[in-house]
């Protein structure tokens, strides 16, 4: 998997989370009736948002997906999004659903979030080249200001 950095307006980020979540009792049974469903509702709900699906699966009983969020959405907003959307559109998709199982929840509460990121090599590696990329842009733009009247480089005497 690349280490693909994303950009909103002046940030760079890559926040990426191991996210695994399970329906309601685990019913397998419903589950398994509406995992392809779940599978578009699931991709039009993180595009709303902007949050990428870098990797995803559908196990018989619970959901793993590999996501990144961008920073200005916390993870705990999103999921309540994503849960609470996806139960609205499963129950009103299947409407034979909501009067078996009347209180419309559809997923388990809570769910498990891991952070997925860099290893201590790469970011030293990226430290180590971002000071000589500093150093070379430095040498780049550093200009002697002379003043144009004086003759002077504005260093004073």
């Amino acid at each position: 998997m690349a280490n693909k950095s994303y950009s909103i307006a002046h940030t760079k980020w890559m926040c990426k989370y191991h996210i695994v979540f399970t329906p309601k009792y685990r019913r397998k049974e419903i589950y398994n009736q509406v995992r392809k469903d779940l599978i578009e509702i699931f991709k039009r709900l993180c595009k709303y948002k902007g949050v990428e699906i870098l990797e995803g699966h559908m196990m018989p009983d619970h959901v793993h997906m590999l996501v990144a969020i961008p920073p200005k959405i916390s993870v705990s907003s999103f999921m309540g999004y994503l849960k609470g959307k996806s139960s609205l559109m499963i129950f009103e998709k299947h409407a034979n659903l909501k009067y078996k199982y009347g209180n419309r929840k559809f997923w388990a509460e809570g769910y498990y979030v891991s952070t997925v990121g860099l290893n201590e090599a790469t970011v030293a590696k990226y430290i180590r080249e971002q000071e000589a990329h500093d150093q070379a842009v430095d040498k780049l733009s550093a200009k002697e200001y002379e003043d144009p009247f004086s003759g002077n480089s504005g260093k004073k005497k």
